[in-house]
C-alpha cells in the first residue's frame, strides 16, 4: 500500500480577504483525494498567529469560529505550534492577499525547505503588485489599460497634479477610472470614478490598504478570465465571462456575497478567435512573470474594437464554490480533487527539480 502523503493546508491569515480563504481551504479540505493525502489543516487566525490543530478543524466546519483571546504572540512567531503535527509532505498555502500571496510565505516554505504548492517567491511578489504585473505584460507584448501610478510621498503633497480628477482623467483619456490599490486582491479598496464628486475619497479608500495607488481607465467591454496549470509547460483552460447586472461592476460582494447580481458564463460565447487570443496572452502573462502551479489572468474584451486587454493575474485564485479557476478547468475535463492532485504534484516536481541546482561552486 503507497504510503499517503501530508499535506499542510494552511489559510485564514492577517487579511482583508480572510473569510474567502477559510471558505477556499474549506473547499480544498472537502474535495481532496484522502485515498492519497492526509490533510493537516493549520489556521492562521486573523490576528496573526498559529491555532491549534484541533482549533483548525473546527474553524473549517464553522467559518466563523473564534479562539479566545490569550498569551500567544502574533505574526507566526509561534510556530513551534507546528510541532505537535506530523512531519509534514508538502504545503498547500491558500491565505489570499497581505502575507500569504505576496512572496512573505513563500519564502517561508523556502527557508524551511519544504515544497509547496503554487508561485515561487519571485511571482508572487511581482504578481501581488498590479503595475509590475502591467510592465511585464507590456513586456511581453499584451495590450493593458492604461494607468497613473501615486505613491503615497505623492499623495501626502497638496500640490501633486495626480490629486487632480481632471488632470488625471486627462491623462488617461476618459472619464471613466477605476482607483484601486496595487498591492492587493477581490476588488477590496476599489472604487469605480466617474466624476471628480468621488476621486478624492475613492483615492483615501485605496491609500487605507498600500503605500501605491493605481488610476486606471475603465475598459468598457466584457470581462473575461481563463485558468492556467503548471510549471515549465503549463496548459491554458477555456475562457469564462463574467456577466455584471447594468451599472454594477465585479466588485467583492459581487465576486462572494450570496446576492451577488453577477453570474459566470462558462464556456465564455464568444468568438473562436477571441477565446484564442485570450488564451495566447494568458500564456505570454504567466510565462513572462514566472509563474509556476497555477494562476488566474483576467482581461476585458473592449467593447470599440474586440481588443483583448490585460486587466490583472492572481497567482493564488478562490477555490470558494463560486471561484472561476477550479470551474474553468472543471469544463476542461480535470474534476476538482484531481486539480487539487495536479496542484501537489506540481510542487512536489517544482521542489525535485530546485535541488539539482547548484549553490556554491561544484
Amino acid at each position: 500500500m503507497t504510503k499517503k502523503k501530508q499535506v499542510g493546508l494552511i489559510f485564514g491569515g492577517n487579511s482583508s480577504e480572510y473569510e474567502v480563504s477559510i471558505t477556499s481551504a474549506g473547499n480544498i479540505y472537502k474535495a481532496i483525494d484522502k485515498d492519497k493525502f492526509d490533510v493537516h489543516p493549520i489556521w492562521i487566525t486573523n490576528s496573526g498567529y498559529v491555532a491549534s490543530e484541533a482549533d483548525s478543524y473546527k474553524v473549517l466546519e464553522e467559518p466563523g469560529y473564534m479562539v479566545e483571546k490569550n498569551d500567544k504572540t502574533a505574526n507566526l512567531s509561534n510556530l513551534i505550534e507546528l510541532a505537535s503535527r506530523p512531519e509534514l509532505d508538502v504545503l498547500f498555502p491558500i491565505v489570499h492577499g497581505n502575507l500569504g500571496e505576496d512572496g512573505v510565505l513563500q519564502g517561508l516554505f523556502r527557508l524551511i525547505d519544504k515544497p509547496f504548492v503554487g508561485v515561487d517567491v519571485l511571482a508572487a511578489a511581482v504578481t501581488m503588485d498590479k503595475e509590475f504585473t502591467k510592465i511585464l505584460a507590456q513586456r511581453a507584448g499584451v495590450p493593458v489599460a492604461k494607468w497613473v501610478s501615486i505613491k503615497r510621498y505623492e499623495y501626502e503633497d497638496a500640490k501633486n497634479q495626480k490629486l487632480s480628477y481632471d488632470w488625471v482623467s486627462g491623462q488617461l483619456g476618459t472619464s471613466n477610472l477605476f482607483v484601486k490599490p496595487s498591492n492587493q486582491g477581490s476588488s477590496v479598496g476599489i472604487t469605480h470614478v466617474t466624476d471628480d464628486s468621488n476621486y478624492a475619497e475613492a483615492l483615501a479608500e485605496a491609500f487605507k490598504y498600500d503605500d501605491k495607488v493605481l488610476v486606471e481607465e475603465g475598459i468598457v467591454g466584457t470581462e473575461v478570465e481563463t485558468a492556467v496549470l503548471g510549471n515549465d509547460h503549463p496548459v491554458v483552460s477555456g475562457v469564462g465571462r463574467i456577466i455584471n447586472a447594468d451599472n454594477t461592476w465585479y466588485s467583492y460582494e459581487n465576486k462572494y456575497s450570496t446576492e451577488s447580481t453577477t453570474t459566470l458564463q462558462i464556456p465564455a460565447q464568444i468568438p473562436a478567435e477571441t477565446a484564442e487570443k485570450v488564451q495566447e496572452n494568458a500564456l505570454k502573462i504567466y510565462q513572462v512573470t514566472e509563474c509556476s502551479g497555477m494562476a488566474r489572468v483576467d482581461s476585458m474584451l473592449r467593447e470599440s474594437d474586440g481588443e483583448v486587454i490585460f486587466n490583472e493575474l492572481n497567482a493564488l485564485p478562490g477555490f470558494t464554490n463560486i471561484s472561476m479557476y477550479p470551474k474553468l478547468f472543471e469544463e476542461a475535463g480535470i474534476s476538482y480533487p484531481d486539480l487539487i492532485t495536479r496542484l501537489i504534484r506540481l510542487a512536489e516536481e517544482r521542489y525535485a527539480h530546485k535541488k539539482t541546482l547548484l549553490h556554491k561552486h561544484d
